[in-house]
């Protein structure tokens, strides 16, 4: 048989086919040995936060299920969008995840007019680990003593009041625009460089009140702080006497955000799912259910593409409040 130095066109075309599957076949070989080294969760909020407290309370089971170690980094600032960029920067390799609220993604593309990243785009869902609620908490002599007393009371002093949060278009600070948009109040918004910070104020009396979104619980319990309603459309199993703002009048008031990980786009699929499941069964253990609980939260195991589809519901929810509101980012 006669040959020629140019390949047969079915020569040609196992080739091509070859070179197109190379990088498929790399990823998926790369995703099998993985993980090799440590993996870093990155929190986009400060120290002592629900997002910090629940990285932490998964990251170390997630190590120990992975047999590599986990490790937390806090990178907070400008409303999560810092740790945010950071992780949305990082190499698409599975070792770097974000844990964030999610108004990383709901509530930051309302607020800011430019962003460093694009949160749909350059971020993909890995697994939501709970959904947290938010608690109307006064100052220990706060003037009133249930939520029909607090409501009055704002109403009478406009302006006069100054509520914190962590930090603009965080949920605690939705969650205060939208009680004073339905009760028809007037009060000073303070935003702190996380929840923690807002708390300590609120405890030692510079602020009057805020919505916490879980790490007060403890000193609702010692009775440092009154504990008034809670910002959910139904109410928490740890303080089941206390309504929420939904039965005190704010029809539909649902402040709940869902905090979750994420990882660069471009994460081979195999680490995402893998990822998914490991941190799925950790929220089934009683340990974890009990540790989101004492938040105040509710674990939350869902599929990446159901988490994608949650976040997207709360975006057009938080939306609007936003844009009722004017509301704009630092």
């Amino acid at each position: 048989m006669k040959t020629t130095g140019f390949l047969s066109r079915r020569a040609v075309s196992a080739a091509l086919l070859a070179i197109a599957a190379g990088p498929a076949l790399c990823l998926s070989a790369a995703a099998q040995s993985w993980p090799t080294k440590p993996i870093k969760i990155v929190v986009n909020f400060p120290p002592g936060g629900a997002a910090d407290q629940i990285a932490r309370a998964i990251g170390v089971p997630l190590g120990e299920a992975l047999g590599q170690p986990v490790v937390v980094e806090n990178r907070g600032g400008a409303n999560g969008k810092l740790g945010g960029e950071m992780v949305a920067k990082s190499p698409a390799d599975g070792y770097t995840l974000l844990m964030s609220s999610g108004g990383m993604v709901s509530v930051n593309p309302h607020i800011y007019a430019r962003m460093p990243f694009d949160p749909a785009k350059d971020l993909m869902p890995v697994a939501s680990a709970a959904r947290v609620l938010v608690f109307l908490v006064a100052k220990p002599n706060f003037p009133a003593n249930t939520i029909q007393e607090f409501l009055a009371h704002v109403k009478a002093n406009p302006g006069r009041l100054s509520y914190g949060s962590a930090g603009n278009g965080s949920s605690p600070h939705l969650a205060g625009e939208m009680m004073k948009s339905q009760a028809g109040l007037f009060a000073v918004h303070v935003p702190y460089r996380g929840a923690a910070p807002a708390l300590q104020d609120v405890l030692a009396g510079q602020l009057d009140f805020y919505f916490d979104p879980g790490i007060g619980l403890g000193q609702v319990r010692a009775g440092k702080l009154k504990l008034l309603a809670v910002g959910s459309m139904k109410r928490s199993p740890l303080f089941p006497n206390v309504p929420t703002l939904h039965e005190a009048g704010l029809t539909g008031f649902d402040a709940d955000s869902v905090f979750g990980f994420y990882a660069p786009a471009g994460t081979p699929a195999d680490v995402v799912n893998r990822v998914n499941r490991e941190i799925n069964r950790i929220l089934g253990t009683q340990a974890l259910k009990d540790r989101i609980q004492n938040l105040g939260g509710e674990a939350l195991p869902l599929t990446p593409a159901e988490f994608a589809a949650r976040a997207a519901d709360d975006s057009k929810r938080f939306g609007a409040i936003i844009r009722e509101r004017k509301i704009v980012g630092d």
